[in-house]
């Protein structure tokens, strides 16, 4: 990675202020936005994921019925969309069990359960709000690696005292990461997963990057080097929609006769989370900063790494 690209950004920020583009899902994008912006960023959200819920299976609901009846030594949420989703069903469940045991039903919008089965482990802050929210009743703690990720779930001692044998379920969304399942795999620890949703790419992603685009080539006309914009990339879904939003824009033959200069993948610099990341746009011989978490604290620290 290039530190005096970066350097750049700030050596005319009294002129004009670093763009960074927020490709989050606009689900979990406005208080990274709010964040930026109240440090003096001029921030751009184009959204390169959607997150879209699938339909609930056989499968799902079995794994559900197994996980209630205590087959599982914890459970990891890796996001507050699928918490959301798994609540949901948690509590259509339990619900049914009540009936069927001929229980009165709690109280409406009150999740009808006093103990979690097992552990609960939230990867992020933002996960575990969901399932604190006030008008639930579960009886557990919730617990949250210190650093919001893979690696920081590997050392969490509920997860590091799983053994060969032991159970564990995932609600996540379709795809991600898998270092948490492989190495736990590798250990002999017996994985399911419920994917609660799954990411693709927005439908005016294109026409909301090619409106930025003309914007931005039109506001530097009278600039031979234009600061580098910023682009936080969150997984690797979202940066392969990005490129492919990128290099759509240099095909388009009616961009193209309007506009003949255009911003190739490399005209930016990139925030990216974890290592995998980092190693793919790394591979694409472009400029990054690798952060261990979305927090925009750790965001904005990145971005001014060079400005202290």
């Amino acid at each position: 990675m290039s530190r005096a690209l970066w350097s750049q950004s700030f050596n005319h920020s009294s002129v004009q202020p670093t763009v960074v583009i927020n490709t989050r899902p606009l689900e979990r994008a406005a208080p990274l936005t709010e964040h930026l912006q109240a440090a003096g960023l001029s921030v751009v959200d184009i959204p390169m994921l959607a997150l879209q819920p699938r339909a609930v299976s056989a499968t799902d609901l079995g794994l559900m019925r197994r996980w209630l009846a205590g087959d599982y030594k914890a459970l990891v949420i890796v996001s507050p969309t699928a918490a959301a989703s798994g609540l949901a069903v948690w509590q259509a469940l339990t619900e049914e069990l009540q009936v069927s045991d001929k229980h009165e039903l709690s109280t409406k919008n009150l999740l009808s359960v006093s103990k979690a089965p097992s552990h609960l482990i939230a990867v992020g802050a933002a996960t575990a709000a969901v399932l604190q929210a006030p008008n639930l009743q579960i009886d557990c703690q919730i617990r949250q690696p210190i650093v919001a990720n893979n690696e920081g779930m590997l050392a969490m001692p509920e997860i590091e005292q799983l053994q060969a044998g032991d159970k564990l379920l995932i609600w996540r969304g379709l795809g991600g990461r898998r270092l948490l399942v492989d190495t736990l795999q590798a250990r002999g620890v017996h994985i399911d997963s419920i994917a609660w949703y799954e990411r693709t790419l927005p439908i005016d992603a294109s026409t909301n990057y090619q409106q930025w685009h003309q914007q931005f080539l039109l506001q530097n006309l009278d600039r031979s080097q234009p600061l580098k914009p910023i682009v936080i990339i969150s997984s690797g879904t979202a940066f392969e929609h990005w490129s492919s939003v990128v290099e759509e824009a240099q095909t388009d033959a009616t961009f193209a006769l309007n506009y003949p200069s255009f911003l190739t993948l490399s005209d930016f610099n990139y925030i990216v989370l974890g290592e995998r990341l980092a190693a793919m746009v790394a591979a694409e011989q472009l400029d990054y900063r690798e952060v261990v978490d979305l927090s925009p604290t750790t965001i904005v620290a990145a971005i001014r790494q060079d400005a202290l």
